[in-house]
């Protein structure tokens, strides 16, 4: 018992370092004058989505970890580990370096990490697995407004 908590509190420490960049590199000037589309979620939105993202995360990942040691499991961590990584740079290139088209490029790489992380995820727990979902979705989402910023903004001297 003390251990599964113990691992817990270690996969929301991971995920709250993760969080950090985006507290760290957060929308300023620059983001609000931007071009965004009429569909762009309020500024609000975005924290709150984003708390509950990461704490179903951690929460599928320390399941994963829990579970009995095969090579999915490995594979899942390993998985996991690469898109924590991917989301962090997120923030950074698209708010503090300002790099919209390289953003977008990190945003599409880990969506394809995450999918491969539910397929890995869904042969160790299913209920993991389906817990990961909501955060795809939301970074299909991410991903389509980062696109749509680039479309908009593009020859207004944005990268």
């Amino acid at each position: 018992m003390l251990y599964s908590l113990l691992a817990l509190c270690v996969s929301l420490l991971l995920v709250a370092a993760t969080a950090s960049t985006g507290a760290r590199f957060r929308p300023d000037e620059w983001y609000r004058q931007l071009q965004k589309p009429g569909w762009t979620p309020p500024d609000i939105v975005f924290p709150i989505a984003w708390g509950i993202l990461y704490l179903l995360m951690a929460i599928a990942a320390w399941r994963i970890y829990m579970a009995e040691d095969s090579p999915f499991r490995t594979a899942s961590l390993a998985v996991y580990g690469f898109q924590l990584i991917t989301n962090a740079a997120w923030s950074w290139l698209f708010f503090g370096r300002k790099q919209i088209a390289a953003a977008l490029v990190d945003i599409a790489l880990l969506l394809g990490l995450l999918t491969l992380a539910i397929v890995l995820f869904a042969n160790v727990s299913v209920l993991a697995a389906s817990l990961m979902v909501p955060y795809w979705l939301w970074v299909l989402l991410a991903l389509t407004l980062n696109a749509s910023v680039l479309l908009l903004n593009r020859g207004q001297g944005q990268s």
